[in-house]
């Protein structure tokens, strides 16, 4: 069977793959060895007491796009991780940068060992943290739907960091052992040995920040694995574009989490004729201004996470073909970008303007500013439920420089509505913007464990439909 065919997923072996993990015997001996520290971290930072629970997940039984998964329950700590890499093609060539035509790289160039691995593991390092944020969240769940998607997430996620272990086991020799060996040592929040990236150190303390994070920052997941894709480095490109089809998912339920929450918080006030909007609240649902604080906190948060509108760095993992736009291969035009420009803000003279920048040095701010387009579909998919319900409220994305720790609107007070003000004046104003602790407070107050089959807390209704094709009222996790 060729590389170009499909490769089915070996479920006999310890660790599924369709790698031929069993052709390389030094490879799999390092694996093996990596895979007891995983299921100590699953154990000790993974999803709290879920031992004993079975659970309706889906597991990948290939990579092909149609049927590539199986669904049935499992007990939690008897998922079967493993390694899947989309098809090899093996005319591929590199679509952009100083390389740009010639054959995918199938092993790493010295040249680029370095920026590679610091690509692959900051990749990587999310994985596990997202695992991490999550994992009291169980104890809270708003139904047994909820519950069975939160475990898929997490599961998932897990596997992702598989699939970084296998790149930096296979490629990178002793140095990406240990660097392995970090990505399960390292952990959310830890003041002495935290996640490598900010947003990931945040607490996820309740479902409206786990749905907020689904749909935010799992989305610039998504965008960063999309320009990863791109990669000349064959195996990258190939370990990413099978994760896509993952993550799918976990945008969905990040989604659908906050539309059905809104939906809720719609349907009481105009059941109760509320007009009110911070009446909602004696209700027990949460109000849409707090959503709209929650919307500006995660949204602010995750734009850090693309980095500074101008970067060397990105103009370098460009050139050097190992970071590509989105849909790099399919767009038209120059792929060298070298005499290109694209528009940025910044501040300048009390105000916020807008200049032309070489395009080789913005491109985090083009791939941010397609995360920003997808972002608002979103926004405007949740607005036509209070239009539809008669509630003249509507969500709005904040100015990209509110709130901003990195790049061009770092240390500068931006409003949501992009002006340009002191700090006192933004600081006096911050509890009407971002959550406060009386906020999350509140919604805490309204987290309560719901695990009766077809049964959802007050504050967030039902979905349209079930997880594969079953109905709602399925009993999507089993306690015995």
């Amino acid at each position: 069977m060729s590389d170009s065919q499909q490769q089915p997923i070996d479920y006999s072996q310890s660790i599924p793959n369709n790698v031929d993990l069993a052709g390389d015997r030094s490879l799999q001996r390092a694996l093996e060895r990596w895979q007891p520290a995983f299921l100590n971290w699953w154990h000790d930072a993974g999803p709290e007491d879920t031992h004993q629970l079975r659970v309706y997940l889906r597991t990948a039984i290939s990579v092909d796009r149609d049927g590539w998964a199986n669904f049935g329950y499992v007990r939690m700590p008897e998922y079967r991780w493993g390694i899947f890499l989309t098809p090899r093609d093996p005319g591929r060539t590199i679509a952009f940068g100083d390389h740009q035509g010639q054959p995918a790289w199938q092993e790493v160039p010295g040249e680029y060992r370095s920026a590679l691995r610091r690509i692959i593991v900051t990749q990587g390092d999310t994985e596990p943290a997202s695992v991490e944020q999550q994992r009291l969240l169980g104890k809270t769940c708003p139904s047994l739907y909820d519950l069975r998607n939160l475990f898929q997430v997490n599961v998932e996620e897990g596997r992702h960091l598989w699939a970084m272990v296998y790149l930096l086991h296979r490629f990178f020799g002793r140095d990406g052992r240990e660097e392995a060996e970090a990505l399960l040592q390292r952990r959310s929040g830890d003041p002495d040995n935290p996640r490598i990236l900010t947003a990931f150190n945040e607490k996820t303390g309740h479902w409206l920040a786990f749905f907020m994070f689904a749909f935010f920052t799992d989305r610039d997941g998504k965008f960063q694995l999309a320009a990863l894709a791109e990669s000349a480095f064959d195996p990258l490109a190939r370990t990413t574009r099978f994760m896509l089809t993952e993550e799918a998912h976990h945008l969905f339920v990040g989604e659908a989490g906050i539309a059905r929450t809104i939906q809720r918080t719609c349907e009481v006030m105009k059941d109760r004729g509320i007009e009110d909007l911070a009446e909602a609240r004696q209700h027990g649902v949460i109000d849409l201004v707090t959503l709209q604080k929650f919307v500006n906190f995660h949204y602010s948060v995750t734009l850090d996470l693309y980095g500074s509108e101008l970067s060397s760095n990105a103009a370098n993992y460009f050139t050097g073909g190992l970071k590509g736009r989105v849909g790099e291969s399919r767009l038209s035009g120059d792929h060298s970008l070298v005499n290109e420009s694209y528009p940025v803000q910044e501040v300048d003279n009390g105000g916020i303007v807008t200049r032309q920048a070489p395009a080789l040095t913005t491109l985090n701010a083009r791939l941010r500013d397609d995360y920003i387009a997808e972002i608002q579909g979103g926004l405007d998919r949740w607005n036509r439920i209070p239009e539809r319900l008669g509630i003249p409220f509507r969500f709005r994305l904040p100015h990209v420089g509110f709130h901003r720790k990195i790049g061009s609107f770092a240390g500068h007070w931006i409003t949501p509505e992009g002006g340009v003000v002191t700090r006192e004046q933004w600081e006096a104003r911050a509890a009407d913007w971002l959550p406060t602790g009386a906020d999350h407070a509140f919604v805490t107050s309204l987290m309560g464990e719901v695990v009766t089959p077809g049964q959802f807390a007050n504050w967030i209704a039902p979905p349209v439909r079930g997880i594969n094709n079953l109905p709602v009222d399925f009993a999507y996790v089993r306690f015995d």
